[in-house]
């Protein structure tokens, strides 16, 4: 696109403003590279990177590139077999580290763009680790990057130990009386002492320095020379190790260079993003709509590089003309008006956001061209009218299709006259072409050219007379005036000098300028009613855009609730399966009672209860749960949980929890989970001994009432498995447990009963033939046979 048009409406101040919102160089470059593009994909992507970056922040704020650095240098110099430092190490790792939180943030992300940038970002794991394990936070190599290191560190503290002492041996006693001073110091990176230069003879040693006077020289002792050369040589290994590992370090960056680099261009491109995501967020813009026909609707358009209190303007051109002539006073904005049009379309092609509200319409210009401000030039000869004249020449030859003009000033410089047929003249030619143009000017000849010709519309900018101030209100469609006498009134001048001015007007200037208020009034009633149509028309689009979005709306709450129905009788279907699965394994290991069958079944129906019957909706409204039970003492009930029957022995924590005595054992359960059972007839009163003895007695000794053994065995039967599973159990509990089930058998009156053990080591086993060896209610025992458990289950006969 044309450079110099671009630098004329700011445009690369904007550039600028954007590259200060980067964090790091690489994507301050791609901020100073920024240039509008004529290609609307390459426009569509750029603006869906702005959108899709503005949308994540505006989410989580706190992502961002951190303490990346620019890496590429130190990538290169490591790719050409250079020595990295420990300093480009260190921006290596913090790079990586901020990469990883990046690309956290980003894989998460859905929206498109940002999710294939995640997988431009390489954290490379194993560089890290290492430059972690090698380097401390300030830059400096621990002796953990490698395993000689430490080693050598080690000795080169020892050996400056053992030359400091003997250094410090000497000048604290045997030197004493010959030294300048009672110091070691280091001259050449030797340690020496300061030897008066008289007693010299008493020091056996080589000369590294003297003083300045010649009184003091600095000698190391002939002692500690080979110590001395010992902690040198200690350094140079060292050093020598060092240089080994940042070659090692440096070459697995030089592997990895690729990664590296494609690591960077992604963190670049994102911060890029951020940084127009910002700058979106402080001229407070919007994505303009991408015309597909050359027209440009811009609504409360304002231009970014103003400050303080802004007017916005609205600014229509394409739609029925291609030139709109913007007049009115000076200062009253129509400069302005032009720098926004043409700014504002080089953002968009730019992928920028644009100051403007919602519904803002541009087109993708092939080019566009701007003739802004004063030409003139001395050391060119140029005067404001050829230096303006030469720029549009320029315009005049590259302006067609596609093409957006800017003329400020148009013919100014000139004879009026003369100047004012010249502009039509461009304006007709740049119509004909087909290029969209926008012009302001002072002369009265263009206005009337705006109101005859077909192509064309005035446009002017409203100026207060009362405040003598601009309001830099834009209105399409009436031509404006320059004001002139009315001004000078307002400012003083004599009365009798503005009435002779308007005396020297000609009848037809008087004319015209009275054709041109009716045409202001008849257009303004024309604008007015226009504008109320408009109005009536973004209403009815706003209540098409809300019942639409009401019946999507409706119809998602439809599809979720049949999707959270299906989901809701696949999780009752699949509570069912387990419930029979549980039973059938139940079955399978001869553990199940009536009872637990009976809950089993009553679950069941219980989850089926919940499914709606074919062609039955779900009650808006969950029927009232019965109000709670009052247990008392003596009270008979089941427990769902279990299935332990018996009566309420003892009642705890207000009535919440009850102990249930069953089957000779007392059983704690919540009084939610109880249900009730009739009474029997007759009380039974159960009294048994666990072990040898068991006897059954009835209250009061009378045989006559009640049901007799025949009921308590059939309320045995309904309770009392006909197996019993000891594995797992300690022997002590397992024939504790093995006493209560075969006194719970017998009162059932079953015939034989299965006790599983298992194989294991053998001890249960033997204690539980050896305790059914000597049971009382025991006839025989004998092992499992094939089908029965084997030698891992014992049948008792009762």
């Amino acid at each position: 696109m044309d450079a110099r048009s671009i630098a004329l409406l700011e445009f690369p101040i904007l550039r600028e403003r954007l590259a200060e919102k980067t964090s790091f160089p690489p994507s301050r470059r791609l901020a100073e590279g920024l240039v509008p593009d004529s290609d609307p994909v390459v426009v569509a992507r750029s603006l869906d990177e702005t959108d899709q970056a503005r949308a994540l922040l505006s989410e989580r704020p706190g992502v961002g590139i951190g303490a990346a650095h620019d890496i590429g240098p130190s990538v290169e110099r490591a790719a050409r077999g250079g020595r990295l430092d420990p300093a480009q190490f260190l921006e290596l790792a913090e790079t990586l580290d901020a990469t990883v939180r990046l690309q956290t943030s980003l894989a998460e992300d859905r929206r498109p763009l940002l999710h294939a940038l995640a997988r431009e970002l390489h954290p490379l794991p194993a560089i890290r680790t290492t430059l972690a394990r090698s380097f401390d936070p300030t830059g400096e190599l621990l002796d953990t990057a490698s395993p000689r290191l430490g080693g050598l560190r080690a000795a080169v503290r020892v050996a400056y130990d053992r030359l400091r002492r003997r250094l410090d041996a000497l000048v604290g006693s045997e030197l004493g009386g010959a030294l300048q001073d009672p110091i070691v110091t280091l001259r050449n990176g030797r340690y020496v002492v300061p030897v008066k230069a008289e007693a010299r003879s008493r020091v056996k040693g080589i000369v590294h320095d003297s003083s300045g006077s010649g009184a003091t020289l600095f000698i190391e002792p002939l002692i500690a020379v080979e110590l001395g050369n010992a902690w040198r040589e200690a350094q140079v290994a060292e050093r020598e190790e060092v240089d080994r590992i940042l070659d090692e370090l440096s070459a697995l960056v030089a592997a990895n260079a690729v990664a590296l680099r494609e690591t960077l261009d992604a963190l670049a491109r994102f911060d890029f993003w951020a940084a127009k995501a910002g700058l979106a967020a402080d001229v407070d813009g919007t994505r303009a709509e991408t015309a597909t026909r050359p027209e440009v609707i811009l609504l409360s358009a304002r231009h970014p590089g103003l400050t303080g209190r802004v007017i916005p303007v609205d600014i229509r051109l394409g739609d029925g003309y291609t030139a709109l002539v913007v007049t009115g006073p000076n200062t009253g904005g129509k400069t302005v008006t032009l720098r926004t049009l043409g700014l504002l379309a080089l953002m968009h092609q730019a992928g920028l956001h644009v100051p403007a509200e919602a519904g803002s319409q541009l087109p993708i210009f092939r080019d566009v061209f701007a003739d802004i401000g004063d030409e003139q030039s001395i050391a060119q000869s140029l005067s404001t009218f050829s230096g303006h004249l030469r720029s549009i020449t320029r315009i005049v030859e590259s302006a067609g299709p596609g093409t957006l003009v800017l003329l400020d000033e148009l013919g100014a410089g000139t004879d009026p006259t003369e100047g004012s047929a010249l502009a039509q003249a461009l304006l007709d030619h740049f119509i004909r072409t087909g290029a969209l143009v926008a012009a302001t000017t002072h002369y009265a000849e263009l206005k009337a050219y705006a109101h005859t010709t077909a192509g064309a519309r005035n446009a002017s900018v409203e100026f207060d007379l009362e405040t003598l101030s601009p309001t830099y209100h834009l209105t399409i469609g009436l031509p404006g005036g320059s004001q002139a006498f009315a001004i000078a009134e307002r400012l003083g001048l004599a009365p009798e000098i503005v009435a002779d001015a308007r005396s020297r007007l000609s009848e037809n200037q008087r004319a015209f300028e009275e054709t041109l208020a009716r045409i202001r009034e008849t257009e303004g009633e024309t604008s007015e009613a226009l504008e109320r149509a408009r109005a009536a028309e973004a209403r009815a689009t706003d209540a098409l855009r809300t019942a639409d979005e009401d019946r999507r709306r409706a119809r998602r709450e439809r599809d979720d609730a049949i999707r959270a129905a299906r989901l809701e009788a696949e999780k009752l279907v699949d509570t069912i399966r387990d419930e029979v699965r549980a039973t059938r394994q139940a079955l399978e290991r001869e553990t199940v009672t009536a009872p637990s069958l009976d809950a089993a079944v009553a679950r069941a129906e219980a989850q089926l209860g919940r499914l709606p019957g074919e062609g039955e909706a779900a009650p808006e409204t969950p029927a009232e749960p019965p109000p709670p039970r009052v247990w008392r003492l003596g009270d008979r009930a089941r427990s769902r949980e279990g299935s332990w029957e018996g009566r309420i022995a003892a009642l705890e924590k207000g009535g919440t929890r009850a102990t249930l005595e069953s089957g000779g054992m007392r059983v704690s359960v919540d009084t939610a989970e109880l249900d009730p059972i009739a009474d029997e007839p007759a009380e039974v009163d159960e009294d048994r001994t666990i072990g040898r003895n068991a006897r059954i007695t009835r209250s009061g000794g009378d045989r006559g009432r009640g049901p007799g053994i025949g009921a308590i065995q059939l309320d045995r039967a309904r309770s009392v498995a006909s197996s019993l599973d000891l594995r797992g159990a300690r022997v002590e509990e397992a024939l504790a447990a093995l006493d209560r089930y075969l006194d719970d058998a017998a009162l059932a009156g079953l015939d034989q009963v299965v006790v599983i053990h298992g194989l294991g080591t053998g001890a249960l086993r033997d204690a539980v033939r050896e305790r059914a060896r000597a049971h009382p209610l025991a006839a025989s025992f004998r092992p499992g046979e094939r089908g029965e458990g084997g030698d891992g289950a014992t049948i008792v006969k009762l």
